[in-house]
């Protein structure tokens, strides 16, 4: 996948995307990550990149004109090595919230360019390029390069190699509408708190049945709302049921 970002602080972004996972990706070839610095497309003299708001307002926005004109020498190169266009996402707080399904979507991608914001804003004809706008919560940060390092992380962990265990990604919390259930390791017993038995017990059909229903359990009492009933199994129906039962009961509500 190739990855395009458009920022006025690179270096925010250098370290988070040389290190762990996204750096070895890198280094294998399976992501292709460049930034460009879209003050450098500056058409003015002093390499301004923002402007007081017409009709008045509090601070600076960002202009079109160098942002726009970066996109396109990066659209030119991209080209030129066969790469499609691909999703430009701006990051922005008005934006629908970043999620794990997007992730997955974004992951199908050939090419994605992220543009990140600073000061009060876009001018909104640089909208005109933009093919999504995203969210990573209800809450307002300095820029949007975080925010772009939080997707990039979640997009480049579902490409196919770059996690080292093809069944990690599929397995995590989000990905089948469900949190994830509790894992242990070793020791067995750390200071009395022993790991359940029946993971030790090598019935791969009952750790199985467990995991499910500690999935169910975990995102019945801490989020709820993402239980989708009409997705259940029959099975899951059943556990989420006996779970229900049994957290009453410890709540003495039976």
């Amino acid at each position: 996948m190739k990855v395009d970002i458009l920022s006025l602080f690179p270096r925010i972004l250098e370290g988070p995307l040389s290190d762990s996972i996204i750096g070895k990706a890198i280094d294998r070839g399976l992501l292709d990550v460049s930034i460009t610095n879209f003050r450098d497309y500056s058409a003015d003299k002093h390499h301004n990149v923002d402007d007081t708001i017409y009709g008045g307002g509090a601070g600076m926005l960002l202009q079109p004109q160098p942002i726009v004109d970066a996109f396109q020498q990066t659209q030119k190169i991209a080209k030129k090595n066969g790469i499609p266009k691909g999703r430009v996402i701006l990051t922005d707080p008005a934006g629908k919230q970043f999620n794990q399904h997007i992730a997955e979507e974004l992951a199908k991608e050939e090419h994605l360019t992220f543009i990140c914001g600073h000061y009060e804003g876009f001018d909104e004809r640089i909208k005109s390029i933009v093919t999504d706008e995203y969210s990573i919560g209800n809450f307002v940060l300095t820029g949007g390069e975080l925010p772009a390092l939080v997707m990039i992380d979640a997009v480049s962990r579902l490409i196919p190699g770059v996690l080292g265990n093809a069944q990690s990604a599929p397995g995590d919390s989000f990905s089948d509408g469900l949190l994830e259930y509790p894992q242990y390791t070793r020791p067995a017993d750390f200071r009395g708190q022993k790991v359940p038995k029946i993971l030790l017990s090598g019935d791969h059909q009952k750790i199985a049945d467990w995991r499910l229903k500690e999935s169910l359990r975990k995102t019945y009492l801490k989020r709820p709302e993402m239980i989708d009933h009409s997705k259940l199994s029959k099975d899951a129906k059943r556990l989420l049921a006996e779970v229900r039962i049994e957290e009453e009961k410890n709540n003495n509500l039976i």
